[in-house]
């Protein structure tokens, strides 16, 4: 299962996955990217926001009914804002928090009785650069980033040794949030290239690969690692 799969990062990972031999449920806040994807791909389509508890594991209950069981989850559904410390509205920051951060949590709390059911698997949990190395604007995003890192490190001393659980910290990826910012300051796009040693902005498929690998048996004794994507 992967939230926020129906763009970005999210889509490629369910590509990936299902080029793997997964069915792949594909979770999306919006219903016409979920089904798309979902489509193209041959599993169910879940409508949620990861943010709403109730929600979120009624669609993973739905999930694990229609595929027989939940091994693997990508908790992948994440936003961004910017802002001056002192100047972002509470109820802003609290849903950046919520989503990037508190969403996580709740998707362990919806999946790990799942994946526990059938006797073991993956959860991979999208983290940023930015949690360890943030910009100006971005506190509330790079500190919710930041606990993801942490709640993984918790969480794989919790679940092992019958699942595993790792993160990803993707650098400057191309996707739907990013892709404005690099055509409209062109000048960011050849900074960020010029200061990144493999010379390019990241594709999704970039971050994809490590996660399907994170969840294969190839890394069979790798748990409680947040593993930088950033070229």
């Amino acid at each position: 299962m992967v939230t926020g799969g129906g763009s970005g990062i999210g889509r490629a990972t369910c590509r990936r996955m299902a080029e793997e031999g997964a069915t792949v449920a594909v979770l999306d806040r919006d219903a016409d990217r979920a089904h798309d994807v979902a489509g193209e791909l041959g599993g169910p389509a879940l409508v949620a926001d990861v943010g709403d508890p109730e929600g979120l594991r009624a669609a993973v209950d739905e999930a694990a009914e229609a595929l027989g069981g939940i091994t693997i989850l990508f908790n992948n559904a994440g936003t961004g804002n910017e802002s001056a410390l002192h100047e972002w509205d509470p109820a802003e920051w609290d849903r950046l928090v919520r989503i990037n951060l508190t969403g996580v949590y709740l998707g362990f709390r919806a999946a790990v009785p799942h994946i526990k059911a059938a006797g073991g698997g993956s959860i991979v949990s999208t983290a940023s650069i930015s949690g360890t190395r943030p910009a100006a604007g971005e506190a509330p995003y790079a500190a919710a980033k930041a606990g993801v890192a942490a709640v993984t490190a918790t969480a794989a001393l919790e679940y092992g040794p019958d699942i595993r659980v790792n993160a990803v910290s993707p650098g400057m990826i191309l996707t739907a949030l990013t892709e404005p910012l690099l055509r409209f300051l062109p000048q960011e796009r050849e900074r960020y290239e010029r200061t990144t040693p493999l010379g390019r902005i990241g594709e999704p498929e970039d971050v994809a690969d490590v996660v399907v690998f994170l969840c294969s048996d190839l890394a069979r004794f790798i748990t409680g690692q947040n593993i930088v994507v950033d070229g």
